[in-house]
C-alpha cells in the first residue's frame, strides 16, 4: 500500500521531467494536473496541441490525410499555453480555443493527424521546447517512448475499457448527449488506431512505472506517484 503522502510536496530538490502516457479516459489528465499542482510544476495537456491542429484542419477544410497542406498550416501556426484566472488555457495564433476542442468530431479527427509526419514533426519540436527547462509533466499519447526518451520519470497509467468509458461519458455528458454505448465504442476505435499506427504507436516506454486506475481514485493514482518520484529521487542521491 501507499504511503499517504497527501498535503505535502515532493522532496526532491532535483527539477524533473516527468512524463505521463495513456489511453483516453485513464485518468491521466486529472493526475497530471493534480501531480503538477503538488510538485508545482507546470503542466502540459499535449493531446490538447493535437486537437488544435485538428480543429484548425477542419476549420481550414483541408482532407485530414492531406500531408502537404497540414505542413503548410504548421508553419503558420503558433500554439502556446497561457494561465488565466489560475487555470491553463490553449491558445492558436493569439486565439482562446480552449472550449472549442473537446467535441467528439475533433477527438476523433485529433486521432487521424496525430498520425501524420507533418503534425508530429512540427509538435515535437514544440514539445521539446517546451520541455528544456524540467519542472514540467507532460502529459500524451507517446512521450515517454519517442518525445522525451530521456525523461526522468515515466509513468504509463491505463483503466478496464468499461471504467475508461464511464468516466469520459460522465466528462462529457453536460455538453455532449452521447450515449455510454457510444463513447465506448468511439473509445474502442481510438485504442485500435493509436494502437495500430505506424508512426509512434500508444505503447508503455520499457522503463515506465505502469499503474493500473481502474479502482483507484485520481488522489491514490498520484500518491502512488509522488512515492515513486521520492523513491527515485532517494535512490539517486544515495
Amino acid at each position: 500500500m501507499a504511503e499517504r503522502v497527501k498535503n505535502r510536496p515532493c522532496e526532491s530538490e532535483k527539477a524533473l521531467l516527468i512524463t505521463i502516457d495513456g489511453p483516453a479516459g485513464s485518468g491521466k489528465t486529472t493526475v497530471s494536473r493534480l501531480l503538477a499542482k503538488r510538485l508545482n510544476y507546470q503542466y502540459v495537456d499535449t493531446g490538447a496541441l493535437y486537437r488544435c491542429i485538428a480543429f484548425e484542419v477542419n476549420k481550414a477544410g483541408i482532407v485530414p490525410g492531406d500531408n502537404k497542406q497540414i505542413q503548410k498550416l504548421c508553419q503558420d501556426l503558433s500554439l502556446l499555453f497561457r494561465k488565466i484566472n489560475g487555470k491553463s488555457r490553449i491558445f492558436s495564433n493569439d486565439k482562446d480555443i480552449t472550449d472549442k476542442i473537446r467535441t467528439p468530431e475533433v477527438t476523433m479527427l485529433a486521432s487521424a493527424v496525430s498520425a501524420l509526419p507533418a503534425v508530429r514533426q512540427y509538435l515535437l519540436d514544440v514539445q521539446r521546447k517546451m520541455g528544456e527547462k524540467k519542472s514540467v509533466v507532460f502529459e500524451g499519447r507517446d512521450m515517454g517512448t519517442v518525445v522525451f526518451p530521456e525523461a526522468d520519470v515515466k509513468f504509463y497509467i491505463d483503466a478496464a475499457i468499461d471504467a475508461r468509458a464511464q468516466r469520459r461519458h460522465s466528462e462529457l455528458k453536460s455538453q455532449h448527449t452521447q450515449t455510454l454505448e457510444t463513447v465506448q465504442e468511439d473509445m474502442k476505435n481510438r485504442d485500435h488506431n493509436d494502437s495500430n499506427r505506424e508512426l509512434s504507436p500508444l505503447k508503455p516506454a520499457e522503463d515506465a512505472f505502469i499503474i493500473d486506475t481502474t479502482h483507484l481514485s485520481a488522489e491514490g493514482v498520484v500518491e502512488v506517484m509522488l512515492n515513486t518520484i521520492l523513491t527515485l529521487s532517494n535512490e539517486s542521491g544515495s
